[in-house]
């Protein structure tokens, strides 16, 4: 057996049904438990974003929040769309949209956790995430220990999934070579890394608003150029969600398969990613983040996502091959040269956009992927880091630190080299391993995130600006907010 195969065959036992069921039980679960604070908070969301509250120890909650949509926003929102669309269907779009809107309140848990029971590392400066809300709340530290390191190795391979699709949409607009494109990606990433947390935070508050906005103004453009073909693309995308469609009648299951797959390597609900830079912001209470947290769900999926989904889909260039072409049965394939979608994903979007508006498509994008992909590398490595920081009882030798960067950039320079078959299934398996830790764990763990959102909102009821004491609400090993 092959290294292809020998990842394709965990990748189907990580990413199994069960898991897809999951996902959206738990999204659904917490929707319900939480009274959909998904909905019935939006207002509270958007005035939480832009307050400037931040320490030594800390970062603002913006930047938290860009912190995070750099590891949310990534080429999942523009290579990882063409694929769920490729292998099912323009329907996997409405299931994106399904496990972004349940999965907003998992995020909201998961990071209501995380700054329950942040800690301080050598530096003073905050570290969390599910290894320490586990060992904290669960008191299971060894579970802690193996999500630990399971985060460790899967930021490894989500960052390699970011680097293949760089190299690919340079080599695809300007013809760069492949080594080329790496070799300066790693010199520069390099010296970023160097800066740690702050200075990663201060590049993705400013790239990803600018980059997300950018992106955002072009899809609009090819939307307006075909107009009349918007509405022909919301119909399709619902009626192939349920099997009415009669070219994807068949392909309901696999719909949902895909587009809860894609949804959650997008936008991470569930994962337990987003937890780590919420533990990081300076609040005066813990669902003020988890509720900017779960709004980051709605921009990675609801916006980004959508505007890639009715761009692919409105230009025209999507088509449906025989199930037999290159032996991959059951799916919808990407009128590109019968490549399958894993390899792809960024030029069939730099050709869709190139088809509406020639001559600028295929540079574009690639524009767009570049700092998408290369915020969202920052962002795996703070997380990455963080749970090594967790190993060493957040006192990790500079030795330790110095290490791991190199094999850090290694992993992602040997992806950017290698087949994109193999750099997606291995970020899919990382995330699916996260996923099915941090959703057990975030179900066992409930109890404070919940007791903390009716002592949230308790204080907006009395009209206060609301300040969170554990010893009030009977939650135990919250050594940063004793003080």
């Amino acid at each position: 057996m092959n290294i292809e195969s020998i990842v394709n065959a965990i990748l189907g036992i990580v990413w199994s049904p069960y898991l897809v069921v999951l996902c959206l039980l738990t999204g659904l679960y917490f929707s319900v438990r939480t009274r959909f604070i998904q909905l019935r908070a939006l207002p509270d969301m958007l005035r939480l974003m832009f307050r400037h509250e931040r320490s030594d120890a800390g970062v603002s909650p913006f930047q938290a929040l860009s912190l995070s949509l750099s590891s949310r926003v990534g080429v999942g929102n523009i290579a990882g769309v063409a694929m769920a669309i490729a292998f099912g269907g323009p329907g996997a779009i409405f299931w994106m949209w399904i496990v972004a809107f349940l999965g907003a309140s998992s995020a909201f848990v998961e990071s209501t956790l995380a700054q329950i029971y942040k800690d301080r590392d050598a530096k003073g400066q905050y570290r969390g995430g599910p290894a320490y809300y586990i060992e904290k709340g669960l008191g299971q530290r060894w579970y802690a220990v193996l999500f630990a390191l399971v985060t460790v190795l899967a930021g490894a391979m989500l960052a390699g999934t970011q680097s293949n699709a760089i190299t690919s949409a340079v080599n695809e607009a300007w013809d760069v070579p492949v080594m080329t494109t790496t070799a300066v990606l790693l010199v520069v990433l390099g010296a970023i890394l160097i800066g740690g947390v702050r200075r990663i935070a201060r590049v993705a508050e400013w790239v990803v608003p600018l980059m997300a906005v950018a992106y955002l103004l072009v899809a609009a453009l090819v939307m307006v150029l075909n107009a009349e073909k918007v509405p022909e693309v919301i119909m399709l995308v619902l009626r192939s969600a349920f099997g009415v469609d009669a070219a994807f009648g068949a392909m309901i299951g696999t719909a949902i398969q895909w587009g809860v797959r894609r949804g959650v390597l997008s936008n991470e609900a569930g994962m337990g990613s987003g937890a780590h830079p919420a533990a990081a912001a300076e609040v005066s209470h813990p669902v003020k983040q988890g509720l900017v947290q779960s709004f980051s769900v709605y921009i990675d999926t609801m916006v980004v996502c959508s505007a890639t989904a009715f761009l692919i889909l409105s230009t025209g260039l999507y088509n449906v091959y025989d199930p037999a072409v290159n032996g991959i049965p059951d799916e919808a394939r990407l009128l590109l040269g019968n490549l399958p979608g894993v390899e792809a994903g960024p030029r069939f979007v730099q050709h869709a956009v190139e088809s509406a508006l020639p001559g600028f498509g295929r540079s574009f994008v690639a524009l767009a992927i570049l700092p998408f992909a290369f915020t969202t590398i920052l962002a795996l490595y703070y997380m990455a880091e963080t749970n090594i920081s967790y190993l060493c009882r957040d006192r990790p030798a500079p030795w330790v630190v110095s290490m791991f960067q190199l094999l850090f950039l290694a992993a992602t320079g040997y992806s950017a080299v290698n087949s994109a078959t193999v750099a997606w299934s291995l970020g899919d398996i990382g995330v699916g391993l996260m996923s099915w830790l941090n959703i057990i764990a975030i179900l066992l763990l409930q109890k404070p995130a919940l007791a903390a959102l009716r002592d949230y909102e308790q204080h907006r009821q009395a009209g206060k600006d609301p300040l969170y004491n554990p010893k009030l609400l009977g939650v135990r090993n919250t050594s940063v907010w004793q003080g």
